[in-house]
């Protein structure tokens, strides 16, 4: 929200814009209303798929034949945004199952922890009825032919963008710059589902473009947090389905519109001549920009009425408290374990917490807060992680393996390795949160070089041997012949240990954003006699796959341990019925994905989600944050993802100051 002055600016700037626009293209003026008076999709029950051996819920058979009108509408397609765990995957594996078969592909592009197993649903579900392709690794060499004789090919965001690239950039040999046909973006598909869509919310990112060449009749996008950050990221999700005119630029000048334009030496448009700021995104001036400029009120409530009225087109969603006779989810209850730092811990907690305390009123004091948000971020970081063990700060720089990608920002072999422009590598999920966290418009500095951050969150990841990855863990770092445990540990231990019973094995899942923690615990639960698998992200698609299986299947194995880096999203996980979350984050919709992996279709037990907390640390305020920020939530939209994720000044304050 601005003051009055800027505000009255901007809705005069707004509205003078808006009456340009109408001027050459009238249909905009009442495109609203249209899209208000239109009759939704009649609520009906498509017929159980033949050939489809899983029986399909009331609720998901209403939202294939939801799909399949939605494929016959202006838009030839939509969004389904049902929440986690409610079968989006199963409900378009029916789509799939149309009859009489189409005679083009579709074509699923999913991130990689979610590849392995929409072939595996394909396939159980399916009966094997539909040929599927995995376009990935050595499958990428599949030539135009044969992926036309493939009923459904599944490929990554990372391959994809990798293979757009490639076709457009051109990549560098000794002989020069070589430009490489992307098959991918030759074939015309009968329809593109985007999983997990929310992956393209950056439009100018090369993932997005990648996308968004891609030649389809129908399209889908699958999310269950569709608005994840900021209301204008839906924006790409509109260019994707091709919405009319909600993704098109105008010209205020004439009747010229665009998906995408060309500026001759970047000054005049090649359709019509006038220059780019005579062309205008309808959606940001008629939706976005009153939002953001008047939140919930005045012109901002009419921009969300609008932005209502279309989501009501192009979007359906259903919640499990909505559909919960249909679901017949068991329980889930949700659990705080408090505990406290032992006299060690706490010594060493109370001299980081000072000198962090210290340094970050100095920045207050001389109004330098978001000139050193890379700093203090990194001192949130370590007290974190003092909470989970010390050693993961004492021991973090021990002995630490030269061919090992180790992020900027939680020091620890980075997962999912990105690299910035100024060459330095983070987490995916790190840096993502990192960005999504600043509070300070624009872009924050990189935490490594200190310059403004300049990175595609959405790039392939850099590859990683996975035995040199396995031998730079902490516990080849350190002396584990007099190593102790932590407070936080041990919590776990005795949790885990209540769950035994001699009748049956009780399934758990521990998560935690730090991989050497759970390497930690991994050593310690094997001394307890605890059979346990780990799912980290520097694993391929395949050890993924391997690891999720032989937990599913071995009734032995009684801990999984996740790394939120890896599986925070698209797994299933229904034979565990307990979830461990051992460092609570400020957003607490990282906490409610982490549960959705075991509540959720096919459990039958009884779920629990126990959140293990140090008192009077820094854990202890995260939570009264997450509770602020939850009560927070903008209800009308789904939840504003993006404020949740933030660290504005006042949050800093409150996590430095008890």
């Amino acid at each position: 929200m601005t003051n009055s002055t800027e505000t009255n600016a901007i809705l005069e700037q707004a509205e003078r814009h808006l009456t340009e626009l109408y001027h050459h293209h009238p249909y905009l003026e009442t495109i609203w209303q249209e899209l208000a008076e239109s009759p939704p999709i009649p609520v009906e029950k498509a017929q159980q798929p033949e050939g489809l051996s899983l029986t399909m819920l009331p609720f998901q058979l209403e939202g294939l034949n939801w799909l399949r009108q939605q494929e016959q509408t202006v838009f030839n397609g939509g969004i389904l945004a049902d929440e986690m765990g409610m079968g989006k995957t199963i409900q378009t594996i029916a789509l799939l199952m149309e009859q009489p078969r189409p005679k083009k592909p579709t074509l699923v592009v999913a991130p990689t922890v979610a590849l392995i197993q929409w072939r595996n649903e394909i396939e159980k579900h399916t009966n094997s009825a539909l040929k599927v392709l995995t376009f990935h690794g050595q499958a990428k060499e599949t030539k135009i032919n044969a992926i036309n004789k493939f009923d459904v090919v599944l490929t990554t965001y990372g391959s994809l963008e990798s293979a757009f690239r490639k076709q457009n950039s051109g990549f560098k040999r000794k002989a020069g710059l070589f430009k490489e046909p992307s098959v991918l973006h030759k074939v015309n598909w009968h329809r593109v589902v985007l999983d997990e869509a929310h992956n393209i919310k950056d439009r100018s990112c090369n993932t997005s473009r990648s996308v968004f060449a891609l030649k389809t009749r129908y399209k889908l996008c699958l999310s269950g947090t569709p608005l994840q950050n900021r209301i204008g990221e839906l924006f790409s999700l509109l260019r994707f389905l091709e919405a009319d005119p909600f993704s098109m630029y105008f010209c205020k000048k004439c009747p010229c519109k665009s998906m995408t334009w060309k500026f001759k030496d970047h000054r005049h448009c090649e359709l019509c001549g006038h220059r780019p700021m005579e062309h205008l995104c309808f959606f940001n001036y008629a939706v976005l920009h009153p939002i953001s400029a008047f939140g919930n009120e005045g012109k901002g409530k009419e921009g969300y009425e609008r932005l209502r009225s279309l989501l009501g087109a192009i979007m359906l969603r259903r919640t499990k408290a909505e559909r919960a006779d249909d679901l017949g989810l068991p329980p889930r209850v949700i659990k705080v374990r408090r505990d406290y730092f032992n006299e060690e811990e706490l010594d060493l907690y109370e001299s980081v917490y000072s000198d962090s305390q210290r340094r970050f009123d100095t920045y207050a004091a001389t109004g330098v807060v978001l000139n050193n948000y890379a700093n203090i971020f990194s001192l949130i970081t370590r007290m974190r992680q003092i909470a989970d063990h010390p050693d993961l700060v004492l021991k973090r720089h021990s002995q630490e393996g030269s061919n090992s990608l180790v992020c900027c920002i939680c020091d620890e072999e980075a997962e999912e390795a990105i690299k910035s422009k100024c060459r330095h590598t983070f987490c995916r999920l790190c840096v993502q949160k990192y960005v999504d966290a600043y509070a300070g418009g624009g872009s924050p500095d990189c935490p490594g070089c200190h310059i403004p951050l300049s990175i595609d969150l959405t790039q392939p990841a850099l590859e990683a041997d996975y035995e040199l990855v396995k031998r730079g863990s902490i516990i080849n770092r350190i002396d584990m012949s007099n190593w102790r445990s932590s407070t936080k540990i041990e919590a776990l231990v005795e949790e885990l240990a209540k769950l035994r019973n001699k009748t049956c094995t009780i399934k758990s899942i521990v998560f935690s954003q730090f991989t050497s923690m759970l390497q930690l615990v991994e050593w310690r639960l094997r001394r307890a006699g605890f059979l346990t698998v780990m799912l980290e992200g520097s694993m391929s698609p395949t050890q993924r796959d391997a690891s999720i299986k032989y937990f599913m299947e071995n009734v032995e194995v009684e801990v999984f341990l996740v790394s939120l880096k890896a599986g925070g999203v698209a797994l299933n996980l229904v034979e565990a019925s307990q979830v461990f979350i051992l460092d609570p984050w400020w957003n607490p919709s990282v906490e409610w994905q982490s549960g959705d992996r075991i509540h959720r279709i096919g459990q039958t037990r009884n779920c629990r989600i126990t959140r293990l907390v140090i008192e009077d640390s820094i854990e202890s305020r995260i939570i009264q944050l997450q509770d602020k920020k939850a009560n927070m939530i903008n209800a009308t939209i789904g939840g504003d993802q993006g404020a949740m994720d933030k660290l504005s000044v006042a949050d800093m304050q409150f996590l430095f100051h008890n």
